[in-house]
């Protein structure tokens, strides 16, 4: 089946898969809340449901697969659903996101079962800044050593995914591009957004991505690259002073400031089985149910591709206080 397009045009390249709906941290911009209700063992995917979706996906045209959370490696036995996803024909690139914590346990394992790379989600190199926005639950000399084991399980390039808020952590944005200057690194900064309802965001906490550039460029001359692939979100800065082969690259992703949406290529499977079309969406679609009543694969690629075909999201491009109100989906529960 030729790739669908929805109606602004942009085809479905890039899946996420939530894996668990469960994280040992609670920062702030994403899971703030001490408890929840956890999904039933029964309501999750188990792996070979996200197999078989991920490969009527690939029939659609999606060649790029990101397993997220909830915090992935909670997951257990993993590094299995990753043999099983490595073997399917068309993904060109296969990668998880993580806070890290438990990367040094699992990087050899997700590296021999055939994961390509990692991102990882890091937002300060002070420990009470990083205490502070991981909710007091996280260990940062864990984190360090995750992406160090990472490196050397080849998961490379290693993204670091920076979260930047307005009086918290917006003093470490040279020291975060200092530290992360070097081979098989790249730094993206991030634009603190308004993801569900419980992170208590305001506009005023958003350090836009133009001042990051500003912060950075101060102490290392930059320069503006091209995109890696079409629709990706980050904006690409090469470092002058450095060969591309000494020094990694930073990025910013400008939700709030300089919206991407006319570009955006991705579907979010939440670990419930829904469908998302929207980071920002305010409902899902129920394919668990159709895997498990016995649907054959063209009728749910037929479903797939009518629900991308009528897809006209553009939450970052119309963004006020109308559209803050929206009942929008937790961060936590489609992975970012």
């Amino acid at each position: 089946m030729p790739s669908v397009l929805d109606t602004r045009g942009r085809v479905l390249r890039n899946l996420r898969v939530s894996v668990t709906d469960r994280c040992n941290l609670r920062c702030g911009y994403c899971m703030p809340e001490e408890e929840y209700v956890w999904l039933p063992r029964e309501d999750i995917l188990h792996f070979g449901e996200i197999a078989a979706l991920a490969d009527v996906f690939l029939d659609l045209g999606v060649d790029k697969v990101r397993l997220t959370g909830g915090e992935p490696l909670l997951r257990r036995d993993l590094p299995r659903l990753v043999t099983m996803l490595a073997a399917l024909p068309g993904i060109d690139d296969l990668a998880l996101t993580t806070n890290g914590l438990l990367l040094a346990r699992d990087a050899a394992a997700l590296r021999a079962a055939g994961l390509q790379r990692v991102t990882v989600s890091l937002h300060s190199l002070r420990p009470a800044t990083f205490d502070r926005l991981s909710g007091g639950r996280g260990q940062l000399p864990a984190v360090l050593a995750g992406i160090d084991a990472a490196a050397n399980a080849g998961l490379t390039p290693i993204k670091v995914n920076a979260v930047v808020v307005r009086g918290v952590n917006d003093d470490e944005v040279a020291e975060l591009a200092r530290f992360f200057k070097r081979p098989g690194f790249v730094l993206r900064f991030i634009e603190y957004m308004d993801v569900g309802h419980t992170n208590g965001w305001r506009l005023d906490d958003v350090v836009p991505s133009a001042e990051i550039i500003r912060i950075v460029g101060h102490e290392f001359p930059l320069e503006p690259i091209g995109a890696n692939y079409p629709g990706e979100v980050a904006e690409r800065w090469r470092y002058l002073d450095s060969d591309e082969a000494e020094a990694g690259e930073i990025g910013v992703i400008s939700s709030v400031t300089h919206a991407f949406c006319k570009g955006c290529t991705r579907a979010r499977l939440a670990t419930d089985g829904k469908l998302y079309t929207c980071l920002f969406a305010t409902q899902g679609y129920d394919l668990r149910a159709l895997l498990r009543g016995s649907s054959a694969d063209e009728e749910i690629i037929n479903y797939l591709a009518a629900i991308w075909s009528q897809r006209a999201d553009r939450y970052s491009e119309i963004r006020s206080e109308r559209t803050a109100a929206l009942p929008k989906i937790e961060m936590s529960y489609i992975g970012g």
